[in-house]
């Protein structure tokens, strides 16, 4: 009788330790294909968690929801769903059901609170057309924020709209307050001050943004060309390199580029036009523009 080996140094032979014959893998079980003996037997199944049916292969796998940050219970709960095919006393006994799970599901005020703002944080990323590592990143720092006890006395709005300009902020993605505040249900007071609050206590990673990355949406929305668009990008390269982006709204440069690109190559844009799309006034956009005319 040979002794016991681990699965580990069954990975490391092919033949059988008895007679020498070839082994074979069948599930979790590592086989001698001449004797039948089982040299190892591993009880972790690394095949897929889904359901294939690519040639004809049916086998039922294990399957559920992914995990994700933007649910309080990281999306490990049951969900009871609608249907309009249950009709009569049959709906009446799942509307009473999905009730008492809902209440069973949030125990605590500090979960109803995380419901409702990774509800509106979730509505806030759809909204403004974020990806879902923006979303999971807003939701996971107001859990961070609520752990530092920095929710008392601001509302849930705030901290929700500060939680989605924070995670575009720390990723480098382009959006302004204007353009967050005007989709949340908060206002530009809440929202500065959650983030004030965020940005002190938590000590976010955040830096300046780089106009570069405002100008390609300033450009669809003012619908210019591509040539616009590219002479704008180099304009605000160009800003970056000789430092005159520095201190300045980074969505203004990007709109002063824009308008500079567009005047260069005869294109019909107003000042004021390419300022309320950067959510800026013309002052701040002329600024920008006269920085580079000088420079030239």
């Amino acid at each position: 009788m040979s002794e016991a080996r681990s699965p580990d140094d069954a990975t490391l032979t092919t033949t059988c330790p008895e007679c020498d014959g070839r082994l074979h893998a069948e599930g979790q079980e590592t086989v001698c294909g001449d004797c039948g003996l089982v040299v190892s037997e591993y009880t972790i199944d690394h095949g897929p968690e889904w359901r294939s049916f690519a040639d004809d292969d049916r086998n039922p796998k294990r399957t559920g929801a992914p995990l994700t940050q933007s649910r309080h219970d990281r999306g490990l709960s049951t969900e009871i769903g609608r249907s309009t095919r249950v009709k009569g006393r049959k709906r009446r006994r799942l509307a009473r059901m999905r009730k008492q799970h809902n209440r069973a599901r949030i125990s605590t005020k500090r979960e109803r609170n995380q419901v409702y703002a990774f509800t509106e944080i979730r509505r806030l990323t759809s909204a403004l057309s974020l990806p879902e590592r923006i979303r999971d990143h807003a939701c996971s720092l107001f859990k961070s924020a609520q752990n530092e006890d920095l929710l008392r006395g601001r509302s849930l709005e705030g901290f929700a709209a500060a939680c989605v300009y924070a995670a575009c902020r720390v990723a480098n993605v382009s959006r302004t307050v204007g353009e967050v505040v005007a989709e949340a249900k908060a206002t530009e007071a809440e929202q500065s001050a959650a983030y004030d609050a965020l940005n002190r206590d938590l000590g976010l990673p955040v830096g300046p943004v780089d106009p570069v990355e405002y100008v390609p949406r300033f450009a669809s929305r003012l619908d210019l060309s591509r040539d616009v668009e590219r002479r704008a990008r180099e304009y605000a390269a160009e800003a970056a390199e000789q430092g005159l982006s520095v201190g300045r709204n980074p969505s203004g440069v990007a709109a002063g580029c824009l308008y500079t690109a567009a005047r260069d190559l005869d294109v019909e844009v107003t000042q004021t036009e390419a300022a309320d799309v950067a959510d800026v006034t013309p002052v701040t956009l002329r600024k920008t523009y006269v920085a580079l005319r000088d420079d030239e």
